[in-house]
């Protein structure tokens, strides 16, 4: 696919309802999967300057997709090779549910921003389970598949450890990485899991629960890491981070969206003034900010994973420069096309060579000094 192709593709998108645009260009991914196959060499652009081996896994790139695109898992083959390095998978909840009514989703292109109140929707972890194990097949997906999870929108706050539970029993065998997603703004109430008490309960339930799983199968532990919200005070942050290496975890997301406006062209536009969480470039400033706060915290310890507002090389450069090992794009997979993660990746290349750098491990955490 060419540039001029993919700018083709996006306009017509642009004419469509923003879901209905969304849910479509999911189903071309879908068919188009042996195109796709033929077109992987030149889409996954493999260097051995950018991979790197993290949480016991082999990432190709440091570009991944983040939850929150392919919830329901039916692209899984896809990403790879469109040149994604890795996948996250989600947000799965223990129990398939529709999410909240539609319009949900809505952009603003004047910013390269996106307004969503999605709700979780999915078909619940049993048949996201499957479906990406059969996706895995064969020639399987080539990259990490990480699988987001959250709680089910009917499940109380004080049972959120055993819905997660359920959850990772029917998904540990699939996936390679768990994110755990305490920090949507469109479940009622699930930001207060961010609170040490309610992430201790859930966090400790599914390190026990590997553990002992792993006494029977005798596999390697799971790698979990948890999702943070931006409009979290840093000292809270930091916190998360303290805990995370209390418990054992391989590392921490940040950023998922944001409840604020800051940053829009027009603030009180419509769109704006919809309720839900806004991602894109207006995101860009407090997401990077969070990275750094929590790569100076976690000295080192833990896997930094960067989302929120990466449209360009430019941005993924400053995300892991700021600590961050690994990038995430959604807003920026839909405002620049399927060829974004590709671009990133050769504009990182290019970067490396232009300041001498030989390997995107230098990079990582180069901005924060001694």
């Amino acid at each position: 696919m060419t540039s001029d192709a993919a700018a083709l593709l996006r306009r017509a998108a642009f004419r469509m309802d923003p879901e209905r645009a969304h849910e479509s260009a999911l189903r071309a991914l879908q068919v188009g999967g042996p195109a796709l196959a033929a077109a992987s060499s030149w889409l996954a652009k493999r260097d051995g300057t950018v991979g790197q081996r993290l949480m016991g896994m082999e990432f190709p790139s440091p570009v991944g997709l983040a939850a929150g695109y392919d919830k329901y898992g039916r692209a899984v083959r896809a990403w790879g090779r469109l040149g994604f390095g890795f996948a996250e998978i989600g947000t799965v909840t223990a129990r398939p549910q529709d999410g909240n009514p539609r319009p949900r989703l809505f952009r603003l292109p004047e910013d390269e921003a996106i307004v969503n109140r999605m709700g979780f929707n999915n078909d619940g972890a049993a048949v996201t389970a499957r479906r990406i194990a059969d996706a895995r097949r064969g020639s399987g997906a080539g990259v990490p598949i990480g699988v987001n999870i959250g709680k089910s929108k009917v499940t109380p706050l004080d049972r959120a450890a055993e819905d997660h539970l359920a959850s990772f029993r029917l998904l540990r065998g699939v996936a390679d990485f768990v994110v755990v997603n305490v920090s949507s703004p469109n479940t009622p109430g699930l930001r207060e899991l961010q609170d040490r008490d309610h992430l201790t309960a859930i966090l400790g339930a599914l390190r026990d629960e590997d553990a002992s799983m792993r006494r029977r199968d005798d596999r390697v532990p799971m790698p979990f890491l948890v999702k943070l919200a931006p409009d979290l005070p840093d000292e809270q942050i930091e916190d998360a981070v303290d805990l995370a290496g209390e418990l054992g975890l391989a590392g921490v997301v940040l950023t998922n969206t944001t409840i604020t406006r800051d940053g829009l062209s027009d603030p009180e536009s419509p769109v704006a003034a919809e309720q839900g969480g806004l991602s894109g470039p207006p995101l860009r400033a407090r997401a990077s900010a969070a990275v750094r706060v929590a790569a100076r915290r976690a000295g080192g310890q833990l896997v930094i994973v960067g989302v929120g507002g990466i449209m360009d090389a430019a941005d993924a450069w400053d995300r892991i420069a700021g600590g961050a090992s690994l990038v995430e794009v959604w807003t920026g997979l839909v405002y620049r096309g399927p060829l974004i993660a590709r671009d990133i990746t050769l504009g990182l290349m290019d970067r490396m060579r232009d300041e001498g750098v030989s390997h995107i491990s230098e990079v990582v955490g180069s901005d924060l000094g001694a």
